[in-house]
């Protein structure tokens, strides 16, 4: 019989523990509010050593409850992180935890031949020192280093609803010493970037509603007047963290307003600009209207053709965002996929009532 060695045979082993670690978690946070998330860690009561969960903190332009924000990436190839690898146990916890579940796991039917091998070998690794190539053992759970590291374990985002992504970190839990980076190996281990990217997928921005002169009521051939007041796109920033001993870094996702993308709701009409794209210039989008305007052309609007007879055509505005971060090692701005935020207003169109005399 050929005996697995490495990541193969704990592949399996993995599989039938349940070792209960720390969700990925976050408390209500208040959009724009600078509110935290509750963040667990300190001494075990039993002192059974220092324990951490590593939950990722969101403040500022923050959706509500923990979820997902409102912001639509403009890549269609970018997602935010299915998982990742964080500081999670410290020595003595880990110890007391998954001892139980290997020993549990072992007595369970029909724990034999290759499964129960892989079991005896996760055992060996975290207490007897055997380890593999770029994966070294430990000895007794490193409960002499209690508090000096921590074990790393992989963390599934519950936004992902594909479960195979939110399981794909499948890697074994690992040490790292305070103070040190996690091996280059885990290329998931939760870093500035990716709490960028969460903290990208947590924002919310403000409510895209255009104001429209006329409003809700416009005329055929016609220019309808649209703009932005400048308060409803003015930059917007989140922050994600993660602050347990030894190892503290965070990431702050900045939002700026590009442009407003005007989509009447129908082919009978004209949009002003020809592509529908609204850009800012200085500082505004668009230009409200004034009394005397009415035979000049809006550097942001609609011409329709026809009306709506008696119903309503759906205008999509849709508010383009530039994003970057910046975090922990990382001072300069790095560019990340724009965002976009959608709202859709109805709007009646009638013909223009003329009198013959």
């Amino acid at each position: 019989m050929t005996f697995w060695t490495g990541a193969t045979a704990l592949t399996l082993a993995i599989g039938t523990i349940t070792l209960a670690e720390p969700a990925y978690a976050a408390e209500p946070a208040s959009n724009g509010g600078g509110s935290n998330t509750e963040q667990q860690g300190g001494s075990d009561k039993s002192g059974n050593g220092i324990y951490a969960a590593a939950k990722v903190q969101y403040s500022g332009a923050v959706a509500k409850g923990g979820g997902s924000g409102n912001v639509a990436s403009a890549d269609v190839n970018w997602n935010p992180p299915p998982c990742w690898y964080a500081p999670t146990y410290g020595a003595k916890e880990f110890k007391k935890k998954m001892s139980k579940e290997l020993k549990d796991a072992a007595s369970a039917p029909g724990m034999s031949g290759h499964a129960g091998a892989a079991i005896n070998e996760l055992q060996r690794h975290y207490e007897d020192d055997y380890g593999w190539t770029d994966t070294p053992g430990y000895k007794d759970y490193n409960v002499d280093k209690d508090g000096e590291g921590m074990f790393w374990a992989a963390v599934e985002n519950p936004d992902e609803p594909d479960i195979l992504k939110r399981t794909s970190c499948s890697d074994i839990p690992f040490w790292v010493e305070n103070g040190e980076a996690p091996p280059p190996q885990y290329e998931e281990a939760i870093s500035p970037e990716i709490l960028a990217a969460l903290a990208y997928q947590h924002m919310e921005l403000p409510k895209t509603k255009v104001t429209l002169a006329p409003d809700g009521t416009t005329k055929v051939k016609l220019p309808t007047w649209a703009w932005l007041d400048k308060a409803e796109f003015d930059e917007v920033k989140a922050t994600a963290a993660i602050n347990v001993p030894g190892f503290n870094i965070e990431a702050t996702t900045t939002a700026r307003p590009r442009s407003l993308t005007l989509d009447p709701g129908t082919e009978d009409a004209t949009t002003l600009p020809a592509n529908g794209e609204c850009p800012i210039v200085d500082g505004k989008i668009g230009e409200p209207y004034a009394k005397g305007k009415a035979k000049e052309t809006p550097p942001c609007g609609i011409v329709y053709g026809r009306s709506s007879g008696g119903a309503t055509f759906p205008l999509k505005a849709s508010l383009t965002w530039e994003i970057s971060w910046t975090g922990t090692g990382q001072d300069a701005a790095v560019g990340m996929p724009d965002g976009k935020i959608e709202a859709v207003q109805d709007v009646t169109v009638e013909e223009v009532q003329s009198i013959n005399r």
